[in-house]
């Protein structure tokens, strides 16, 4: 299942019901603990998700840990999540870099008894209960639609992405979709950046070095490439390239009030953690009489398939009141 076949998708509705009838303090223990797994780990991304599982933590009175390797390692990840699931905890959050090969892993779990909810990324193949984040099809429709509005539909686009990502997948569907009415718009280099920071910042020197005029603007799919391609415009001196970044941390959203960054796609990891822990909560009190059912093709299932926390653009236009929402938190 994609986030496209939006058949299967019973909305979020379901899964507020869900949590607030079971959830608030009532039945649970400090003995119950959660984790969150995921890769870079140390990233500002995934420490504003560790901020959302430590709220709902602290507010129903359970224990929650931000586990896993603290950089783009998959394999990492995959030891990380059979460590986690040996200690037996209430409920596992994931968000897998590559989902193929947690989806044994996760069916592992499931059978055991222990509730698995992937966030951020999806590892739709495996029996993982729900899907908590951006529908990045969309967000990747939103940043398409903006990048054929700014280049007057004619332009030489350097993507950064992290391959076999389902997220990050979905996200370069999405613009590849928007922008296919728009032949004078090219995807001129599709790069790998394999999460890594330094490689976004090298590339997009070396293409200014080389020739200026090569590339007309730059997307980042993901959270680290959008300030390193603001940095090294910035440094060049370099203006009127037009940059879409993804997300609202490291620095990005002070590019944009600088003017290097055009806009970026706002996601809410703090939301989708905080969500999760909720919701695996409430699933340790109420339980399920099976882990295993089919919930997708259930009509009156008690768990949704996909919950999709939201995602927006962010530029010069509303970046005050983006910048006072987030302050008032």
């Amino acid at each position: 299942m994609t986030l496209r076949s939006s058949g299967l998708l019973l909305g979020a509705l379901s899964a507020s019901f869900l949590f607030l009838g079971g959830c608030g303090g009532g039945g649970h223990t400090s003995a119950e603990k959660y984790y969150l797994v995921c890769a870079n780990t140390k990233i500002a991304y995934w420490q504003e998700a560790g901020a959302g599982m430590v709220r709902a933590a602290r507010e129903l009175g359970v224990q929650a840990e931000l586990v896993g390797p603290e950089t783009l390692d998959v394999k990492g990840e995959k030891d990380e999540f059979r460590r986690i699931m040996a200690k037996k905890p209430a409920g596992i959050l994931v968000s897998p870099v590559n989902p193929e090969m947690l989806t044994e892993d996760i069916d592992a779990a499931i059978a055991a008894g222990i509730p698995v909810i992937t966030i951020d990324s999806d590892a739709p193949k495996s029996k993982r209960l729900v899907f908590i984040g951006t529908n990045n099809y969309q967000a990747g429709i939103m940043g398409g639609n903006l990048v054929a509005k700014k280049l007057n539909g004619k332009g030489n686009l350097m993507v950064f992405t992290i391959a076999n990502q389902a997220n990050i997948e979905e996200r370069l569907h999405g613009y590849r979709d928007a922008l296919a009415n728009h032949p004078g718009i090219k995807l001129a280099e599709v790069v790998d950046m394999h999460g890594d920071a330094r490689v976004v910042f090298d590339k997009v020197t070396d293409v200014l070095d080389k020739s200026k005029d090569k590339v007309d603007g730059f997307v980042a799919l993901e959270a680290l490439g959008g300030r390193e391609i603001a940095e090294v415009l910035d440094r060049k001196k370099v203006d009127g390239k037009f940059v879409v970044a993804m997300d609202t941390i490291g620095g990005t959203l002070d590019w944009v009030e600088k003017g290097k960054i055009e806009a970026t796609i706002s996601q809410k990891p703090f939301t989708m953690a905080y969500y999760g822990i909720r919701m695996l909560a409430d699933l340790s009190v109420n339980k399920l009489p099976s882990l295993t059912m089919n919930f997708a093709q259930d009509s009156r299932s008690p768990l949704p398939a996909f919950v999709d926390t939201g995602a927006s653009l962010v530029d010069k236009s509303n970046l005050a009141d983006y910048r006072q929402a987030a302050n008032n938190k």
